[in-house]
């Protein structure tokens, strides 16, 4: 699997604005992705030394549509804790 393929999107929340403070950044994954997976992924597309890594499954939100009910996708984050002093400048302006 591509580094591309492995970080899918960031997620910019204001809980994952105050893991910012901390040197922690949360992203969505492809599912298949391990730890390590996800460590070089960081490590090489944004030039960074990665500390550490925490992955989760978040499941889906029961939703209904016109009264019938479904649910939303579910999807995995991880958060990745950089060395300090390390910054990923495409949070910056967020």
């Amino acid at each position: 699997m591509k580094y591309e393929d492995i970080l899918i999107k960031p997620v910019v929340t204001e809980k994952a604005n105050m893991l910012r403070e901390q040197n922690k950044y949360v992203f969505i994954v492809h599912p298949d992705a391990t730890k390590i997976q996800i460590k070089e992924a960081v490590a090489a597309l944004f030039k960074v030394k990665v500390i550490g890594c925490t992955t989760m499954n978040v499941l889906g939100k029961v939703k209904r549509l016109r009264g019938k009910p479904g649910r939303t996708a579910s999807y995995k984050k991880a958060i990745v804790r950089l060395a300090e002093g390390e910054t990923i400048a495409a949070f910056e302006g967020v």
